[in-house]
């Protein structure tokens, strides 16, 4: 007796796939051995980032306000006679707090809190693409009136060379480590069957500059900076294929 022809095709779509079950069920593990490797790469900055603020104290909140924008005007100014285009200032905080004096009475009970001024305090960030104007830029703003602050951080502007070099040196310092422990375990190594990238990331490194005084006759003609280096650093984790020693 024959079989429908529905059965028979069921069964030309049935025996490939179990071909295929048992040609995989047949097949030995892969060998691997996966590593990691680290690199980095480092350059000169080409951008710093410098913030301070005019810290004004009066009686009154409006006194002490005028006080802190009749200097801030005169830094703004001062920073474009410099050469700092308006697009690299920006405002990077402002506050007006109230200034308190805390007196204990005989007996050390505490006494209300008498309001004694107030203090309004203007923040001001610097994006700096010329490094060499940097102790200018902190000399002239302590003369005309900055007297809080003072972080400067630096940067490379355009990081792509950098993140390239930090891993291509991170994949020669994975497969370098690949290599040797495949000759310790004395077979040989072979593709690369996989590789993932881990960027470290290159952080703007803040270096404190000098403590900004009142007193700008204390202060050089112009603060001493260096820029030093900036590092990106990457990690990749690398797994090879094993194959026989040749």
């Amino acid at each position: 007796m024959s079989l429908p022809r529905f059965a028979l095709a069921g069964l030309l779509v049935l025996s490939p796939l179990a071909a295929m079950a048992q040609d995989g069920a047949s097949q030995p593990p892969r060998r691997e051995i996966t590593v990691s490797g680290e690199g980095q790469a480092s350059a000169a900055p080409d951008l710093a980032t410098i913030t301070f603020a005019v810290q004004r104290n009066a009686a009154t909140a409006r006194e002490a306000l005028d006080q802190s924008n009749e200097s801030m005007a005169k830094v703004i100014a001062g920073m474009k006679e410099l050469g700092i285009e308006p697009r690299d200032l920006q405002t990077s905080g402002f506050s007006i707090s109230p200034q308190y004096r805390y007196d204990n009475a005989n007996g050390n009970e505490q006494k209300p809190p008498e309001l004694v001024g107030y203090e309004v305090r203007n923040g001001l960030t610097i994006r700096l693409r010329d490094l060499a104007k940097s102790g200018d830029i902190l000399d002239r703003a302590v003369t005309l009136g900055v007297n809080s602050g003072g972080d400067i951080a630096f940067a490379v502007d355009n990081t792509d060379k950098l993140r390239v070099d930090a891993k291509t040196a991170a994949v020669k310092d994975a497969t370098q480590t690949a290599r040797a422990l495949a000759e310790a375990a004395g077979v040989g190594l072979g593709d690369v069957v996989g590789i993932q990238t881990v960027e470290m990331g290159m952080p703007m490194v803040p270096m404190p500059a000098p403590m900004m005084r009142a007193d700008a006759a204390a202060l050089k003609s112009s603060v001493p900076v260096e820029a030093g280096e900036t590092t990106m650093r990457a990690n990749v984790t690398m797994t090879f294929a094993i194959v026989p020693k040749s």
